[in-house]
C-alpha cells in the first residue's frame, strides 16, 4: 500500500515538475518573441524577437516564413536608434510595420520588454554587425532564414543620432539605399553629444546610393542640419520630405504613422523595384508633394 502511495506521489511530483518546466519555457518564448500591435498592415504579419546568435539586436520579420520564396525574398533593413540608444523601444511600431511589408528589419539593441526603455549606448559598427549577421543567416542551412533573404538589397536607416550612424556606414559598398530620419550632419561635429559620430559635411561625398531624408519641419532640432545635407548632396539621388511634427516624428503612433508609410514606400521602390511605390517620389509632381502634411524637394531623381 505504501509502495503504491509513493509511486502515485512520485508521478504527481513529476507531472507538476514537467508542467512548471513547460510554463517556464513558454514564458521564455513570450519574452523572446512578440507581435507588436497587430503585426502591421502589410501582407505579412510581423513578429519581433531576439535571436541567440545576435543577442545585441532586435529582429522584425514576417511570422510565416513559408510564405517567403524565391520570388519574394526579404531585403535587409538595419536601424540605428535615436540618441544612439542601445534599444529600439521608441521605434517598435515603425519597425514592425515596415517588416510586415516583406522586409527583414534589424535594430540595434536587445528586444525591449513591455514598459522597458532599455539602457546603454550603441555604435555605428552595430549596423554592420546586423548586415553581416543577415548574410550569414541566409547562408546557414540551420537557420529559419536560410535562403529567405535578398542579400543584394540592403538599406541602412536611423533616427537622430541613429541617422548619423546611418550616414557613417552608408558608404559600405553593399548598401543599396539609406534613409536618414530627423537627422543631419552638424556644421560643427564637436558640438554634438558624447558618442555621436563625428562626421563632417565632407563625409556626404562618400555616399554612393539614393538617400531619403525625413524631417519634422522647422521645429525639428535636426531640420537645419538635414536640409543643409540635402543642399550639399549633388552626386546621388536625394529626396527630402518634411512633416510638421518636430523631432519626435510619428514612430510611436499606430503602425508608425506617416513616417512609416513614406519610408515603406521608399524601401519598396529602392529594395523591391516597386515602381508604383516609387511614384511617391518621382515625376514632375511626386505623389508625396500633393500631400497636405508633407513638404518635399528632390534632386537627381526622375
Amino acid at each position: 500500500m505504501k509502495k503504491t502511495l509513493y509511486i502515485c506521489l512520485a508521478m504527481i511530483f513529476a507531472n507538476f515538475t514537467f508542467a512548471n518546466k513547460t510554463i517556464a519555457q513558454e514564458n521564455t518564448e513570450i519574452k523572446k518573441i512578440r507581435m507588436v500591435e497587430d503585426g502591421g498592415t502589410g501582407a505579412y504579419k510581423a513578429i519581433m524577437y531576439t535571436d541567440d546568435s545576435l543577442p545585441t539586436h532586435t529582429v522584425f520579420r514576417p511570422e510565416d516564413l513559408t510564405a517567403i520564396g524565391n520570388d519574394n525574398k526579404l531585403p535587409i533593413i538595419v536601424w540605428g536608434n535615436g540618441a544612439c540608444a542601445n534599444s529600439p523601444w521608441e521605434h517598435i511600431n515603425y519597425l514592425s510595420e515596415v517588416a510586415s511589408h516583406g522586409f527583414l528589419t534589424i535594430a540595434i539593441g536587445p528586444m525591449p520588454q513591455e514598459g522597458e526603455r532599455g539602457s546603454g549606448r550603441s555604435e555605428a559598427s552595430q549596423l554592420i554587425d546586423a548586415i553581416d549577421w543577415a548574410i550569414e543567416q541566409n547562408n546557414n542551412a540551420n537557420s529559419p532564414l536560410y535562403n529567405k533573404i535578398d542579400t543584394s538589397n540592403i538599406a541602412v536607416s536611423g533616427m537622430s543620432c541613429g541617422g548619423l550612424q546611418t550616414l557613417e556606414v552608408a558608404p559600405d559598398p553593399r548598401v543599396t539605399t539609406a534613409i536618414v530620419l530627423n537627422s543631419g550632419i552638424l556644421a560643427s561635429p564637436v558640438s554634438g553629444m558624447p558618442g555621436m559620430p563625428a562626421l563632417s559635411k565632407e563625409d556626404l561625398s562618400k555616399l554612393h546610393s539614393p538617400v531619403l531624408y525625413l524631417l519634422g519641419g522647422e521645429s525639428d532640432i535636426a531640420y537645419n542640419n538635414g536640409m543643409d545635407d540635402f543642399e550639399k548632396i549633388n552626386h546621388v539621388p536625394v529626396f527630402v520630405a518634411n512633416m510638421d511634427v518636430g523631432h519626435g516624428g510619428t514612430y510611436s503612433q499606430p503602425h508608425g504613422g506617416e513616417f512609416a508609410r513614406v519610408a515603406t514606400a521608399w524601401y519598396k521602390w529602392q529594395l523591391k523595384g516597386d515602381t508604383e511605390a516609387g511614384k511617391m517620389f518621382t515625376g514632375d509632381k511626386p505623389l508625396l508633394s500633393l500631400s497636405e502634411v508633407w513638404v518635399t524637394d528632390k534632386k537627381n531623381l526622375p
